[in-house]
């Protein structure tokens, strides 16, 4: 069998209170893929959940299910048999010198990066024979002509690669998330990471004052998901880039990782104030 990476994609919110342009991945090893899948489908059979799970669907009734599944997928990666990169920006850093292209295609522009770095991919191949890669990305909100550019710039990817890790716009595929269980987790861990970056779970239904028992239910499955982050590093930080421990070759190597996408040109304002 051709060995291969398989990446799946998705993005979250555009824009936060204090974070914002969430971008998630998974990448599989083409020899784990069928295990990987294998596993989160049994998972989702046990804790009797049949249809899609998504971060917005996270209710208290639900609550103990999603931890299930979630554990399976946390499970898997501390055997390394998926890695998870979290990409986002940070509010307070706008950045300066942008035209009014750049600002119009920021979207692929960040999603470009994400491709090209979050997973470390120049340090992932070190033999002599040509890994692919297969793009497995959840329905990108543009238009037909806009993802056909976006499929050019990283089939040229190969080239930053050095031939090494081969991009190919055939094996780019947009996907529905109902049809990849990957995809559906990496969709609630994302989405907890920007409900917690940007204070959701502080939030009150208008004229409230108590919380809602949905927020209540998304802050516990988040605070799951963050002891399982630190189970695989203690002190974990969400809301910046984690370190590299000393060699460049661990943005391939570690199995979860978040990286705070901060523009080169920029300037500093003030945090965002509750209102």
């Amino acid at each position: 069998m051709t060995k291969e990476y398989i990446i799946y994609a998705d993005e979250s919110i555009k824009r936060g209170k204090k974070f914002s342009n969430f971008f998630g991945g998974a990448l599989i090893r083409s020899q784990h893929l069928e295990f990987v899948n294998t596993s989160l489908k049994e998972s989702l059979i046990r804790a009797g959940l049949h249809n899609e799970i998504k971060w917005t669907k996270v209710t208290s009734n639900y609550l103990q299910k999603y931890i299930t599944v979630l554990d399976t997928f946390f499970d898997l990666i501390a055997e390394d048999k998926i890695k998870i990169r979290i990409m986002f920006t940070d509010n307070r850093f706008v950045p300066q010198g942008l035209t009014a292209e750049h600002r119009e295609q920021e979207y692929f522009i960040l999603y470009y990066q994400f491709l090209k770095h979050a997973f470390g991919l120049r340090y992932a191949n070190k033999t002599t024979s040509a890994i692919r890669c297969r793009l497995y990305l959840d329905d990108m909100p543009d238009t037909k002509e806009n993802i056909a550019k976006f499929k050019g710039y990283i089939e040229g990817l190969t080239k930053h690669f050095r031939q090494r890790i081969i991009m190919d716009r055939e094996q780019i595929a947009e996907v529905k998330s109902h049809n990849h269980v990957v995809l559906q987790c990496l969709d609630v861990v994302l989405g907890s990471i920007q409900f917690r970056l940007n204070e959701r779970h502080k939030e009150k239904p208008k004229g409230k004052t108590h919380r809602g028992s949905k927020t209540i239910a998304k802050e516990k499955l988040y605070r799951h998901i963050q002891k399982r982050i630190r189970q695989l590093r203690p002190h974990f930080n969400i809301g910046i880039t984690t370190g590299k421990d000393g060699s460049l070759e661990n943005l391939w190597y570690h199995s979860y990782r978040h990286w705070k996408f901060v523009p080169e040109e920029r300037k500093m304002v003030e945090s965002t104030k509750d209102k």
